[in-house]
């Protein structure tokens, strides 16, 4: 074992499904190791901590992939999040970003509670009339997809009846997103990439006559005042990452933590009794089985390492954010589901420059939806065989049968 093969078997489906084992080889090399070809592996807290906080571990832009793989310009799923601040650097981010966060408040996520639970109620009333009778209800589409996208499309703008189209189409997008190394496997993330750019446009033009209290709105504002701090091309594409990355992560996070509670009906009970908190049990899950497994990094300048390992310019730079959660080193008995740890501190939402924006979002409706479901189902059980998505990055469930009497 070496850090190639760690990349190697990240391709697997026998690893993407259960990538825990493998995690703890890549601990027994080191917290951060060389993979071959200008490429390097980070695996512990500490490492993968300091390159997301350092600015001069960058993201791999869109330019520099095209250096290295010309077709990738053709790839509109590519060049849609490539020109996302998801995947710039500065000056470009921090300047994007900033117009984003201008928005994107706290004071704005804080005031979404009210929504947020009455969402909560009637998909609870939903999932309990779908399995009055006993049959299965399958939580990944009737409620963990469904609350996340109602309420990122709330704070956007995105009338209600155009908004459960959305999760197919997320779906393929973030194919995208995912560590491989076959581009000819984005047919359908093209796809998706110019549907929702098509939709997206004619939102902002709509919005940008008629503007209302909504996301779309005050960005397409600015971008209409044309005076360099928001082009066209950057709003539609930071539109389409924060309606993506407003769901997906957070579908993932609800399917992941009621997973979780069947495996451990004690914290079920103790989350119940209130022993456990709801703030503590979304630490724990994030720690435990994070719905954002891996990210990348850039060496941007001369002089780095990571953890006494030099790292060229020029350097890309996996990090199993995944694996630093189960780092021995950091966590006492970090294959142990533990929600009552005080000292998580989940490194699901990045960090530094390119932390994420609606991680507040996400912790809301968590927090608010996981004991509104315990309340309301009592008997809630697994009601069939749940089926993992085929993905690393982006760790969730596909499909997640439950009874709910």
């Amino acid at each position: 074992m070496d850090g190639a093969t760690i990349i190697e078997q990240l391709m697997t489906t026998e690893v993407r499904t259960d990538p825990y084992p493998l995690y703890a080889r890549a601990h027994e090399l080191g917290p951060a190791v060389p993979a071959g070809d200008g490429m390097y592996v980070v695996s512990g807290y500490a490492a993968v901590n300091k390159v997301l906080r350092t600015p001069a571990f960058g993201v791999a832009t869109a330019d520099m992939m095209a250096g290295l793989a010309p077709e990738f310009a053709s790839h509109s799923s590519l060049a849609l999040f490539g020109r996302s601040i998801l995947q710039r650097n500065a000056p470009d981010q921090p300047r994007v970003r900033s117009l984003i966060a201008s928005v994107f408040t706290a004071r704005r996520v804080a005031a979404l509670r009210p929504a947020v639970e009455a969402a909560v109620e009637r998909l609870l009333d939903g999932m309990a009339e779908k399995g009055a009778d006993g049959s299965p209800v399958d939580f990944m589409d009737a409620f963990a997809f469904r609350l996340p996208v109602g309420v990122i499309c709330e704070l956007l703008g995105v009338p209600e009846q155009d908004r459960y189209r959305f999760r197919g189409l997320a779906a393929d997008l973030t194919v995208a997103l995912e560590v491989t190394q076959d581009l000819d496997e984005l047919y359908d993330a093209d796809r998706a990439a110019d549907e929702l750019s098509g939709y997206f446009t004619e939102l902002a033009a709509e919005r940008l006559a008629r503007p209302q209290h909504d996301l779309v709105s005050d960005l397409a504002r600015i971008a209409a005042e044309d005076d360099g701090r928001l082009s066209a091309e950057e709003l539609l594409a930071n539109l389409v990452l924060l309606l993506v990355a407003g769901f997906e992560t957070t579908t993932n996070l609800l399917g992941n933590g009621l997973a979780l509670l069947f495996r451990h009906p004690g914290v079920a009970a103790a989350l119940r009794s209130g022993a456990v908190t709801p703030a503590g049990f979304t630490d724990e899950v994030l720690r435990f089985d994070s719905p954002v497994q891996a990210t990348g990094r850039v060496a941007l300048e001369e002089g780095l390492s990571v953890e006494g390992v030099p790292v060229p310019p020029g350097s890309g730079v996996t990090l199993l954010i995944g694996a630093a959660h189960h780092d021995p080193t950091r966590y006492d008995r970090p294959e142990v589901f533990d929600p009552t740890r005080t000292d998580s501190q989940p490194l699901s939402f990045g960090g530094g420059q390119h932390f994420c924006l609606g991680y507040q979002l996400a912790r809301l409706e968590a927090e608010v939806a996981i004991p509104a479901l315990l309340d309301r189902f009592p008997r809630l059980a697994l009601g069939g065989v749940p089926t993992r998505r085929d993905r690393l990055v982006l760790r969730g469930f596909e499909s997640l049968p439950v009874t709910v009497r």
